[in-house]
């Protein structure tokens, strides 16, 4: 080996420690907590800024300053992060959502803190801990990487961290200190993160927006390693460190050279491109925390404030009118993120790089140096950018299609990066670049009347995606992806339109940013920049266009009138209340004012005051009344035993999967001297207008709405009482209007020889199906028998390794969900699929629309027949019972004029006289000959409800059958009876 080969592997060695280490600390802290700390490079650059301060500005030995900033301040940020921070969210269930945006409003809260106390400067006098031989660094992480696999493979506390990784309450409850797991897995990341900081500091520039990015730029290290292996972290980062530094021996002619030589400077950037997107992602949950994106309501009159705020500038000279400039043009930007964000639900955390290429673009257009474009006027220039850039939108609605969460997030957050690097900072693109403003708009005041016109577009074209079918769709896709796609939106189309529209507006805020500064300045469109922007809009409202406005003035006025950095400290404070406070910082400010509001008290007047002594006198209870009172708390009493004993009375006759006790209340119940499959006793009379039960001798008030369900009972819940015998199947004239249908038994739905694997698993093992029109087909089973398998397999969400599925002639085994709802499949989840920041009415009407259903009356027959057509139907779906949120569901599903409806435990959930109503209702849809197959647990309903009845178990149908034979079968309790959790 040459020196120079040797020096350079040496060099390569010592950046790969660096990036090493971090990796070590993202692993540990995202397998002790489950949170990909965004905050990671923040907390370096604080502890690399404090080490600078101690030992340069206050003359402190190094070895004390590395002591108090290594051993002290690096893990009491990280123990302080995780108790007030993140341990909130862990308590509430540590959704990937919010814990993304809380790291990111941590992230964005140190950079904004540093930069107020250090200035936005670059330092080049940072001290050297370790020296620049890269064998020290190189122990250094030999020994962490060896010492923290030893802890984790072979200590008891490995073992809780890892059960604490896996499911945190189940580690609670076998008695593991999770907060104590999580406390130490925080100290020990935020330890590495500040080493890391202190020994990348030297060489580098330390200021408050490089450094972080640097440290993030090599989260590939990580990504690469599955979030779990350190070796494969050590490997991978000494080996990109290593393959950087030799790639300096290499010098090309022309274009091909700056290209060689922008990868040779950002290798760990191309290999965080390669991570996000090649390699299989970390997350599954997509939509942002409900909080984030929840419509807030725009108090009256605020669109005409907000006309007259932007319209005040226009009276402004000088620099107060120059600054005002950039606020349409930044507001632009952000309602891209409206549009792909808010509306979309994905996280996007990559605009700024659209909007430094609308920038970019136009100038290049406006300087005729576009490659096959002539020169061009500026708003020419500028609309061309437009376009130009929209298509680019796909490079981050692309990976969106199949990624989610985290995964998304890193794959949107390398696309910023690699753009940036290597677009942005490149000579070869940017050298000698101006940007002048159109003919006639040279003046600031004239310029501002232009973007005024250009953000009332942008506002009109983010209205037109936040409303009407589209606008419902993308909600809808928001709220719940699978239920989306159930319903018959084209989720991946919808998403690569989000993205495209979001970079088509972000171009043309950027270009709009540029032309109000007459520069592309790169700096503008840093990555660090647009993980402000995001948390911005995040924390003012990422539904609410108006937000959008208020955070570009916000961030704008911020940066001109006060020092820098308390913009990003305050929108950083902010982005961490979202997650600290279950209800936004909106929720928390509303309940703080109705705190601190005095509270007014009504007062009678004389003649109120007499008419109440003489109601009082009145009122006064008599001997007897004292003891229909004592009566009723000893029957409170015994119900409340009744119900700590469930098990009480149970008899073996009932065929409840579930082992409910028979007269408490809950569905498949049935008395004690019933056979199971003969009807459901219903010891209760049902309060009208809210269908539930109420104890034999108490009264109801139906003219006091119960706070279950607001609904009115439906024509079909009013057909009979509970407690009485359900009647006959009812025919097509006695049953509620619906759609006119052929009574037939026909085959409808049919699956041939299906076989599904997880891997080494066997789900379905050869299974035969078929679903007739106007019957009700059941499928039972214990868990993992293969039923839920075969539920997705014919809906669409999995696809089978052989064999068919039809949908009458037709094979559909290789349509996606959304297909096989428009050809007439529709379905409903186990665990609700509404969409919750749409009303009831707006939840039906979107099975309609994307059913293709053009009957105008479609959505109103589907509201009355479920008796959702009150009040409930402009309520949001957010705060309804569960009940009602059934029903809307199933509106939702026949709202799309289906053939066939699939039911996942249709009855989970619901109380005793709701399951009635539900039983009259889907009898009711096969009289008018819909196929409808059933997956449920409980045989009383099954047995009340269905024609044919399967049993599964492991991955095959072993009896089929009329439900009075299959049910009564010897055995069949044994084989279908559910294997406790």
């Amino acid at each position: 080996m040459s020196a120079f080969t040797y020096d350079l592997t040496l060099a390569g060695l010592s950046i790969g420690s660096a990036a090493a280490l971090t990796g070590i600390g993202l692993i540990v802290t995202y397998r002790a907590t489950g949170v990909l700390n965004f905050a990671h490079g923040a907390i370096a650059m604080v502890c690399a800024y404090v080490l600078r301060q101690c030992v340069v500005g206050w003359g402190w030995p190094l070895w004390l300053g590395s002591m108090v900033t290594l051993l002290f301040l690096a893990p009491g940020i990280g123990v302080a992060l995780e108790r007030f921070v993140f341990r909130p969210l862990a308590v509430l269930g540590g959704d990937p959502a919010q814990t993304l945006v809380a790291s990111i409003g941590v992230f964005v809260l140190l950079v904004g803190g540093a930069a107020l106390v250090w200035g936005q400067g670059a330092r080049d006098d940072a001290p050297e801990l370790v020296s620049a031989d890269p064998w020290g660094q190189l122990a250094v992480v030999l020994v962490l990487a060896t010492g923290v696999g030893a802890v984790i493979r072979w200590t008891r506390f490995g073992r809780e961290l890892r059960a604490v990784v896996d499911d945190r309450q189940l580690a609670v409850l076998g008695g593991v200190d999770a907060d104590r797991v999580a406390s130490a897995g925080w100290a020990f990341g935020s330890f590495t993160a500040g080493l890391t900081g202190v020994l990348l500091a030297p060489s580098v520039r330390l200021d408050p927006y490089g450094l972080p990015l640097l440290v993030m730029e090599v989260v590939a290290v990580a990504v690469a390693a599955r979030m779990r292996s350190l070796p494969v972290a050590v490997v991978v980062a000494l080996g990109i460190g290593v393959g950087q530094s030799q790639l300096t021996r290499f010098h090309l002619p022309g274009w091909e050279g700056e290209l060689l030589q922008a990868a040779d400077a950002n290798l760990f950037v191309v290999a965080l491109l390669v991570a996000a997107l090649a390699l299989p992602g970390l997350g599954s949950r997509d939509a942002l925390p409900r909080t984030a994106t929840a419509r807030v309501a725009t108090p009256p009159g605020a669109w005409i404030v907000a006309g007259v705020l932007f319209l005040l500038p226009l009276g402004f000279a000088g620099s107060d009118l120059h600054t005002s400039v950039q606020v349409p043009a930044l507001g632009v930007v952000l309602l891209s993120l409206v549009v792909v964000t808010g509306r979309g639900g994905q996280l996007a955390l990559g605009q700024a790089a659209y909007a430094g290429l609308g920038a970019l673009f136009t100038a290049l257009l406006a300087a005729g140096r576009f490659p096959l474009l002539p020169r061009l006027p500026e708003l020419a220039a500028l609309a061309v950018a437009v376009l130009l850039v929209a298509p680019l939108g796909l490079l981050t609605g692309w990976p969106a299609i199949s990624r989610h969460g985290l995964s998304l997030a890193l794959a949107t957050f390398a696309v910023g990066v690699g753009v940036s690097r290597f677009v942005f900072a490149q000579p070869y693109a940017t050298s000698g670049l101006s940007l002048t403003r159109p003919s006639g708009f040279d003046g600031d005041r004239a310029y501002y009347v232009l973007e005024l016109a250009l953000l009332a577009t942008a506002l009109l074209t983010a209205h037109a995606l936040r409303r009407g079918r589209t606008g419902r769709a993308l909600a809808a896709l928001r709220d719940h992806e699978q239920g989306a796609s159930a319903s018959g939106v084209q989720v991946p189309s919808l998403k690569l339109l989000a993205f495209v529209a979001g970079a088509a507006l972000a171009a043309l805020g950027g270009g709009m940013l540029g032309m109000g500064v007459r520069a592309f300045d790169p700096s503008a469109y840093d990555p660090v920049r647009g993980l402000l922007w995001f948390a911005a809009v995040v924390v003012l409202g990422a539904d609410s266009t108006l937000g959008a406005l208020a955070a570009a003035a916000l961030l704008v006025g911020l940066d001109a009138g006060a020092r820098g950095g308390v913009a990003a400290a305050l929108i950083g404070v902010l982005a961490v209340c979202v997650g600290r406070f279950p209800g936004g910082p909106y929720e928390a400010l509303r309940t703080v004012a109705g705190r601190l509001r005095p509270q007014r008290r009504a007062r009678l007047t004389a003649l109120g005051v007499r008419a109440r002594r003489k109601l009082r006198a009145v009122s006064v209870p008599g001997p007897a009344v004292q003891t229909v009172r004592a009566g009723s708390t000893a029957g409170v009493r015994a119900g409340v035993a009744r119900q700590a004993e469930p098990d009480a009375g149970r008899t073996s006759g009932a065929r409840s999967l579930r082992g409910r006790a028979p007269g408490s209340g809950q569905r498949g119940e049935s008395g004690a001297n019933t056979p199971a499959h003969k009807g459901v006793e219903r010891p209760a009379q049902p309060d009208a207008g809210s269908g539930h039960a109420t104890e034999p001798g108490q009264r109801s008030n139906p003219a006091e709405p119960t706070p279950r369900d607001p609904a009115p009972a439906t024509p079909i819940e009013n057909a009979h009482p509970p407690h009485k015998a359900p009647p006959p199947r009812p025919t097509p004239t006695s049953g509620p209007a619906l759609l006119p249908r052929p009574r037939t038994t026909s085959p409808l739905l049919t699956a041939h020889t299906l076989h599904a694997r997880y891997g080494g698993f066997t789900a379905l093992d050869g299974v035969d199906l078929v679903v007739r029109a106007g019957q009700v087909t059941a499928v039972v089973g214990p868990n993992g028998a293969g039923k839920s398998t075969l539920f997705h397999c014919l809906a669409g969400t999995v696809r089978p390794a052989r064999g068919q599925v039809r949908l009458g002639g037709r094979d559909i085994t290789r349509l996606a969900a959304h297909a096989r709802t428009r050809l007439g499949i529709a379905r409903t989840f186990q665990q609700l699929a509404v969409f919750p920041s749409l009303t009831v009415a707006e939840n039906v009407r979107v099975g309609a629309e994307q059913g293709r259903v053009t009957e105008p009356g479609a959505v109103e027959r589907a509201l009355r027949l479920f008796g959702l057509d009150g009040d409930v139907r402009s309520l949001p779906a957010a705060d309804l019972p569960t009940g009602t949120l059934r029903r809307v569901e199933l509106a939702r599903a026949f709202a799309g004029g289906p053939r066939v409806l699939l039911l996942d435990e249709p009855a989970a959930g619901l109380d005793t006289a709701e399951v009635t109503a539900l039983t009259l209702v889907l009898r009711a849809l096969a009289a008018e000959g819909i196929a409808l197959l059933v997956v449920e647990h409980d045989l009383d309903l099954v047995a009340d409800l269905a024609d044919v009845v399967h049993v599964m178990a492991a991955g095959r149908i072993v009896s089929s059958g009329p439900p009075d034979r299959v049910l009564d079968a010897p055995g069949t309790h044994e084989a279908t009876r559910e294997t406790p959790a």
